[in-house]
């Protein structure tokens, strides 16, 4: 298979992962994954691999192959594996799960290298651009920071008590985090560097987003929007500059539980429940292309271009 200039993949209740043609909505690729469902995708930066993060194990396919069968298998997480990312340059993998860990693997060796405990279920996990810190949101309602230079935490908030943190996200340039929960809410940082070169957490702005669940929440790469898809069936479009509503997304006929930017921020992909994937123009806030071929509720999806 040659490579495609853009990779844009969906995972589904009904036991598939999909890629998809970005423009024309073609499905030309169907994994089959009988043994659970997917919770995240992630492609890693050189655009080689998928990462399906699964019950309890993560699975890395090719994405340039027909076969069905991952090219590895990371066990070691015991429930739900909530979140998956790489580091920049491609070398390891970081998760979070519901068993209360989060967990670094390298990607050039077996098993898993670290691993932090937060004690509650993990629903998120983000990583600093400085590629040294590893943010979590779990479903007690904790942030923590983990410093990967000290192998610690190092940092711990708790934005509302009792109140999930359901997704995590940081600005490309470091300067901002902003963590979404069950309760429509989200909560805004500005995150500074502390005299230990420790990141410190400076309270911004805290904005009632939905009615419903936040189930994603995602800075784009200008720095200049913040998306949150919600189980209220729309995305709501944040300027981050005073965090006014810029643009409702609607279209999606039930739960938006996942959204992710293409890299110049003019698009945006997101993943619903009414088992379709769509893409919408930023600028025109409208929808451009709708993926159909699931038969379960779309959860997640994954873009690189």
């Amino acid at each position: 298979m040659s490579q495609p200039c853009v990779v844009l993949a969906t995972a589904s209740y009904d036991h598939t992962i999909r890629f998809w043609e970005a423009e024309s909505g073609r499905c030309y690729r169907t994994i089959q994954y009988p043994d659970s469902h997917v919770n995240r995708l992630e492609i890693t930066p050189d655009k080689r691999h998928l990462a399906a993060a699964c019950n309890p194990h993560i699975r890395l396919f090719d994405v340039n192959s027909n076969s069905p069968q991952p090219v590895m298998t990371y066990d070691s997480h015991t429930n739900n594996v909530m979140a998956v990312g790489f580091q920049c340059d491609g070398k390891w993998m970081y998760s979070g799960s519901e068993d209360g860990t989060v967990k670094i693997w390298d990607l050039r060796a077996p098993g898993c290298q670290r691993e932090y405990e937060s004690v509650a279920a993990v629903n998120t996990v983000v990583l600093h651009p400085n590629q040294t810190e590893l943010i979590s949101g779990d479903q007690n309602g904790n942030i923590r920071v983990w410093d990967l230079r000290a192998n610690s935490c190092s940092c711990e908030l708790v934005p509302e008590v009792d109140t999930p943190v359901r997704s995590l996200t940081v600005m490309w340039d470091g300067t901002m985090v902003v963590a979404a929960n069950n309760r429509g809410t989200c909560y805004v940082w500005r995150l500074l560097r502390g005299k230990q070169t420790m990141t410190e957490f400076e309270p911004l702005h805290k904005l009632q987003a939905h009615n419903g669940h936040i189930l994603k929440c995602l800075l784009s790469p200008a720095n200049k929007y913040l998306a949150t898809a919600s189980s209220d069936k729309t995305v709501k479009i944040w300027n981050v500059d005073g965090f006014k509503l810029e643009k409702v997304l609607t279209g999606h006929q039930r739960w938006v539980w996942d959204c992710v930017f293409s890299v110049d921020g003019e698009f945006l992909v997101t993943a619903s429940s009414d088992m379709t994937a769509r893409l919408w123009s930023m600028p025109a806030g409208k929808e451009v292309k709708v993926y159909q071929g699931h038969h379960k509720a779309t959860v997640c999806c994954a873009l690189h271009d």
